[in-house]
């Protein structure tokens, strides 16, 4: 019988586990002795964080390519199939969002293996629920274009979309672009445009501000200097007017 593939959350900064983890969670991580991970050194920190009472030399901790093979893929869930049950690690968050644990997910499916998300920090949701911005429809785009003209020109987009969507933007970039990305928002969006800055989630530094770009340009400028961070981006939606054909026909008088 088939064992279970249990995605395990993971800090999202050097904090003790209980102050992110639910119990119930850390519990079922430390009686796990087979894992894929996305990075086997930071995966091997976090089982110490979480004191795992196996010793890491015996936890058979595999890593997931950035690409994996279909070949890769039916390595890696060999253990469970042969009846261990197996984590999946990301490298900070929640696994199979943004990172490449979402190819070992699909496959564990295909294979008729039971998949278990188990509870933790997830950066995007943390970011949207204190963001103030609409969480009822919102997408998340990963990392913008680094350079110009083409980070400006997806900046555009989005803002556009966001607009005609009422629909709330989500992206990333490596801490130590925050600052040009930043800039580049500032530069390109309306000045009514909201965008939120979650940084340092979970942390102790953690720091959240949502402001219309019109304030963000009279503010004092956020620290963002290689501190993980959340973008969000609402803009002001475009005022529909009626669809006439859709409104209700009024009755005519009746002829007497």
């Amino acid at each position: 019988m088939a064992g279970t593939l249990y995605l395990i959350p993971v800090a999202l900064g050097d904090v003790p586990w209980p102050q992110f983890l639910p119990a119930a969670t850390r519990d079922r991580a430390c009686r796990l002795t087979h894992y894929v991970v996305e990075n086997a050194k930071t995966a091997r920190a976090e089982l110490k964080r979480l004191e795992h009472p196996t010793p890491l030399r015996d936890i058979a901790i595999e890593e997931l390519p950035e690409h994996p093979t279909a070949a890769d893929l039916e390595r890696l869930l060999a253990p469970v199939r042969a009846g261990h049950d197996l984590g999946l690690m990301s490298e900070a968050g929640c696994p199979g969002v943004a990172d490449p644990g979402a190819l070992l997910v699909r496959r564990a499916h295909e294979l008729g293996i039971a998949v278990r998300p188990l509870v933790g920090p997830s950066s995007l949701l943390l970011a949207l629920m204190a963001s103030g911005l609409d969480g009822q429809r919102f997408a998340f785009h990963g990392y913008l274009p680094a350079r110009e003209p083409e980070r400006g020109q997806r900046i555009a987009e989005l803002e556009r979309d966001s607009q005609r969507n009422n629909q709330t933007q989500l992206f990333i970039e490596t801490p130590y672009r925050n600052a040009a990305l930043f800039q580049a928002l500032l530069q390109g969006c309306h000045a009514s445009t909201r965008i939120c800055l979650a940084t340092d989630l979970t942390l102790p530094t953690e720091a959240i501000a949502t402001r219309t770009i019109e304030q963000w340009r009279i503010a004092p400028a956020p620290d963002l200097e290689r501190r993980p961070t959340v973008f969000l981006l609402l803009a002001e939606a475009t005022a529909r007017q009626p669809d006439k054909t859709q409104r209700r026909a009024e009755p005519r008088p009746r002829r007497r």
